[in-house]
């Protein structure tokens, strides 16, 4: 049993494919058939999966897990989430301007003025470009867009991601009405 410092989901098992203990596998990587090139795959409970044979299928691969020989192995690992340990992800091979999602987790969210938005607690990306959660003690979860216009610096050192909110949709205007006495939600309205 194996037991990860600093996991990071890389694939789904799916359905069971055929009767010689092949699954179908959702696979987060950016190239599916390179999901074998990170070494050992481990599960949530330790138990470990080394890939034997893999091939394309539309959406998912179709694997072989060394030990998952039949049909009723395979269908007892559907739902079953596969992880590797983040430092077996290459870093030499991202340009100065590419993150692991993983990496940006945890990061908090501050304007320029070091006024914080939260923290960075997942990537989506629903299909119309990647955005960051954002959450924070007090304040409810938010959507921000992952673009050069709402993010303008990404300091991992410094644990912390430089955002325009108003680019990235948490203020409306930069004073957010805060100073104006008039303002219907802030002050009286003469």
């Amino acid at each position: 049993m194996a037991k990860l410092e600093n996991p990071i989901l890389m694939a789904k098992i799916g359905a069971a494919q055929g009767l010689r203990g092949e699954v179908r596998v959702s696979s987060y990587t950016d190239d599916p058939m390179a999901l074998g090139d990170y070494g050992n795959l481990v599960a949530a409970d330790g138990r470990v999966f080394e890939i034997l044979e893999m091939r394309e299928n539309k959406t998912v691969v179709i694997v072989r897990f060394r030990g998952i020989n039949d049909r009723n192995a395979a269908e007892a690992l559907n739902g079953l989430e596969l992880f590797i340990d983040r430092e077996n992800l290459p870093d030499d091979e991202l340009d100065d301007d590419e993150f692991f999602y993983a990496d940006l987790e945890g990061l908090e969210a501050v304007d320029a003025d070091g006024k914080s938005y939260g923290s960075v607690t997942a990537v989506h990306d629903f299909g119309a470009g990647d955005l960051l959660e954002l959450k924070g003690a007090g304040r409810r979860p938010a959507l921000i867009p992952f673009s050069e216009a709402a993010v303008l610096e990404i300091d991992l050192e410094a644990g912390k991601i430089l955002i325009d909110p108003m680019a990235a949709g948490l203020i409306d205007n930069p004073d957010d009405g805060k100073d104006d006495p008039d303002h219907p939600v802030f002050g009286k309205k003469k």
